[in-house]
């Protein structure tokens, strides 16, 4: 089942009479449990898509759809209950995060008590279920000034998972930790998704953090373009080898974007020369053109 579903999905913004298309027609599918990875420049339209499924902006046209909720007919109440029980979000700003006069803890109980969960002693254990998950118990009476800049983004994932969402949306997570740090984040961002089932979609411009999903998906002018997928195998003397291959993906209409290096590399420009094969496709530059 697909916890998230997106179908040709166009926005477009307006500013002093300029029509500027963020998505044209991006199509995105993520199975429930699955922890997927969007990649893109800046400019890209990953961050337009990001804000739809967080409930934050609506798309002009196609489909989206988020654990079983129509994005584009969300009533205002609607999309309160949707943002407090049906996705979590964590921001690349810590800043946005976690409120400064509050402990960890505190933070992490807060979203329990605005949506009335529980006893406060069913409240108070899953606070400090949370903060095992994330292995920041030790700072569970500090407030964020006191905390590091990981250890700030592993209670802002507490935060955004206690009210047990479905779905578990990340702005460039690691977009102001160092590397090391950023690997500690990565790594709790997997554990909870192990821990707990929840789908969890990550959104960054930094190609590193692709290296630690199965899945890889990559924006380029408002469409989804590429698909990395990576497995692990075990050969015949029983040794393990990571493999990692690239798919172009393609749309209910036929239509893919092939790769710049690819088009660099031959000069394609304009059109192209398609033969088909037995079992595949010729792409062909057009050299009657060039001639």
């Amino acid at each position: 089942m697909s916890e998230i579903l997106c179908r040709d999905l166009v926005r477009i913004f307006a500013t002093d009479g300029v029509e500027v298309q963020a998505l044209q027609g991006l199509n995105l599918t993520v199975e429930q449990g699955e922890l997927v990875a969007v990649v893109g420049a800046s400019g890209s339209g990953k961050s337009t898509l990001l804000n739809i499924l967080s409930g934050l902006d609506t798309p002009t046209g196609g489909s989206a759809v988020v654990a079983g909720t129509d994005l584009l007919t969300m009533g205002g109440r609607d999309r309160v209950r949707y943002q407090r029980h049906t996705v979590g979000f964590v921001w690349q700003q810590t800043s946005r995060n976690l409120l400064p006069y509050l402990t960890a803890a505190e933070n992490v109980g807060l979203p329990l008590e605005l949506a009335g969960a529980g006893t406060r002693g069913e409240r108070a254990a899953r606070v400090a279920e949370l903060l095992e998950l994330l292995d920041v118990v030790d700072v569970a009476e500090r407030r964020p000034a006191q905390m590091s800049g990981g250890q700030q983004q592993r209670v802002a994932i507490a935060v955004a998972v206690a009210n047990a969402p479905r779905v578990l949306l990340a702005d460039e997570p690691t977009g102001e930790l160092d590397e090391a740090t950023s690997v500690e984040v990565l790594d709790a961002l997997r554990s909870v998704n192990h821990a707990t089932g929840v789908t969890t979609l990550v959104v960054t411009h930094d190609p590193a953090v692709s290296e630690h999903v199965a899945r890889t998906v990559q924006i380029r002018d408002g469409r989804t373009s590429t698909e990395v997928l990576r497995r692990t195998e075990v050969d015949e003397h029983g040794a393990e080898r990571h493999v990692a291959e690239e798919f172009a993906v393609l749309d209910r209409v036929g239509r893919l974007q092939l790769p710049p290096d690819f088009v660099e590399a031959l000069d394609l420009r304009d059109r192209v020369r398609l033969a088909l094969e037995p079992d595949h496709v010729q792409v062909r530059p057009d050299r009657k053109e060039s001639s």
